[in-house]
């Protein structure tokens, strides 16, 4: 089982908590939680989704270079309403997002807002775990 708790919000973001099969992976930081979606601004709507492995974005040959080792595609939250392209990946700010959940170690709020810290290293955490649950057509449940 694969969940992403909300635990604070903040003027432009929304700050999370990813759990996979009930343990705590890493903080997860999106866009604010909006009722009415405004394109690369929102955090993704709470429900349940499919996850899968997207080999063909544009995002995907960055990070095959960056984290050739262990890449087998972006992992992809699919059949979001009114969302699409929607991957976890690294970045530190709300601004990074693009509706986007990033990955990240530690947080921080100031002047308001989250921001997520050693992002790339929860994603090399996190990233093989994500994989093999997208390969195996698990779904994401956000809360």
């Amino acid at each position: 089982m694969i969940k992403l708790i909300r635990i604070a919000e903040g003027i432009n973001t929304t700050l999370g908590q990813l759990y996979i099969d009930n343990l705590f992976q890493c903080y997860i930081l999106e866009d604010k939680i909006r009722d009415e979606k405004i394109p690369g601004e929102t955090a993704i709507p709470a429900g349940t989704y499919q996850l899968g492995l997207n080999k063909l974005a544009g995002m995907n040959a960055k990070y095959q270079s960056r984290y050739s080792s262990m890449h087998k595609g972006m992992v992809e939250i699919r059949g979001i309403p009114n969302f699409s392209l929607v991957f976890f990946h690294i970045g530190n700010y709300h601004t990074d997002t693009r509706g986007c959940p990033l990955t990240g170690s530690y947080y921080q709020l100031i002047n308001g807002d989250y921001r997520v810290l050693h992002s790339a290293d929860a994603y090399r955490r996190v990233y093989p775990l994500l994989a093999k649950a997208a390969a195996a057509g698990s779904s994401l449940v956000v809360e």
